[in-house]
């Protein structure tokens, strides 16, 4: 695959042997971000997990101390009372069974995440066909079902991402932008780590977490040490 000069300038200073502390993989992933725009900097992990048992799959949710960078839209599925109240937090969109032909039919997905109240699954799960492969179905587990609807649209709205397990049994999450400080980077690669760690399967036999590469949207991966976390 033919790389661009920026693309190639950049991995001359990355060792794919090497397995980097975190901060120093940060630092590097920073300088390789050489974009016209703010690169988002991911996070990808490797687990020993085998997500074709229910016990094993991972799944969850985690307030970035410094956020994304990036403004997330929420959609909430609530009624009367619990809709004012998701208005009144800010949420981008709120409706009921009103929605329902304009996702199915229209095909409208102007959200990044949708969150419900119990007593509107009924309704959100005639879209599941829809929102389950794009990842975006309402989930206990990741705090998008509940009738705090306050709370959920505040910790979306303030940098919640949702983790999952994808079909190879790797994470993918992004922990900010190109434009962030290396210490905010640092601190929110930090809390997706203490909630990864702590989701470990108990069923889980031999090693958890196999490999971390930190990556910038159009730059080379760099390996970091899990040692750290494994203990």
């Amino acid at each position: 695959m033919k790389r661009g000069k920026k693309y190639v300038e950049a991995a001359k200073k990355i060792d794919r042997q090497t397995l980097y502390e975190a901060t120093d993989a940060i630092a590097l992933v920073k300088q390789s971000a050489v974009a016209k725009f703010d690169e988002t900097i991911e996070a990808h992990i490797r687990t020993g997990c085998d997500g074709r048992h229910a016990e094993q799959q991972i799944r969850g949710a985690v307030v970035l101390p410094h956020g994304t960078g990036k403004k997330v839209r929420v959609l909430v599925f609530a009624k009367g009372a619990k809709a004012d109240e998701a208005e009144a937090a800010g949420a981008d969109f709120v409706g009921g069974e009103e929605l329902i032909p304009k996702i199915q039919n229209d095909n409208w997905f102007d959200f990044d995440v949708v969150v419900a109240t119990p007593d509107m699954m009924g309704v959100v799960g005639r879209l599941g066909r829809v929102l389950g492969p794009k990842g975006l179905m309402p989930n206990p587990k990741a705090g998008t079902v509940t009738m705090d609807v306050t709370k959920a649209v505040n910790d979306i709205k303030a940098g919640k991402i949702e983790y999952r397990l994808d079909k190879t049994n790797i994470i993918h999450v992004p922990i900010g932008k190109a434009s962030f400080t290396e210490e905010q980077l640092s601190d929110n690669f930090q809390a997706i780590m203490d909630a990864i760690v702590k989701a470990k399967p108990s069923s889980l036999k031999g090693q958890y977490l196999k490999s971390v590469v930190l990556t910038a949207t159009m730059g080379p991966g760099v390996k970091v040490s899990t040692a750290k976390y494994v203990g």
